[in-house]
């Protein structure tokens, strides 16, 4: 039985759950369907606005952590603190919360990775880069292998920095977010 999270420094909690790449798995999208559901009930009580599968679990084909990113967009005056404290209730973890964007998490326990984890992204309605993002390597298959490419490079590096593993890829996110936000303009 290992420590509670809560005590574990950041270093601690990177060694437990390190940077892991895996093939694409057919059941993500399942998963994301399971967790979709359970959302729409939690938050029954929140004025949701539309709920997406994000990340690199969302693109067929290419590698990615076993994490399923889900976005849930709330209407414009919604209160995210309180979404955040009714999925606290049930069993989600606080990741961070910055601004207007608060992600939580499902399936970190003290000893490790549960058989399936989840991010939930928790923001107002219009801040979704990550849409275009995904949508745009879906659109472009050579970006989703460079940014597949990217990642299996960064791994081995970053596999205890999540911080750094992240802020590597940012250039490349960046750069084809906004191509995918003129390429697809007034999609979301």
């Amino acid at each position: 039985m290992g420590k509670e999270l809560s005590y574990m420094t950041l270093e601690e909690l990177w060694k437990l759950f390190p940077i892991s790449l895996v093939e694409h798995d057919g059941t993500w999208r399942q998963q994301y369907d399971e967790i979709e559901n359970s959302l729409i009930v939690l938050l029954s009580d929140c004025p949701i606005e539309r709920i997406s599968h994000i990340g690199s679990t969302a693109v067929d084909g290419i590698w990615a952590k076993n994490i399923v990113d889900v976005m849930v967009e709330f209407s414009e005056n919604a209160d995210l603190e309180k979404a955040a404290e009714t999925l606290k209730d049930a069993g989600f973890t606080a990741m961070s919360n910055v601004g207007a964007r608060i992600s939580l998490n499902l399936g970190y326990t003290k000893d490790g990775f549960a058989d399936k984890v989840y991010h939930i992204h928790l923001r107002h309605v219009g801040d979704n880069d990550e849409l275009y993002f995904r949508d745009y390597l879906i659109a472009h298959p050579q970006a989703a292998k460079e940014y597949e490419a990217l990642k299996l490079r960064l791994w081995k590096e970053f596999e205890h920095d999540r911080d750094a593993y992240t802020e590597a890829k940012t250039e490349f996110i960046r750069k084809n977010t906004a191509q995918a936000r003129y390429e697809f303009e007034g999609r979301y």
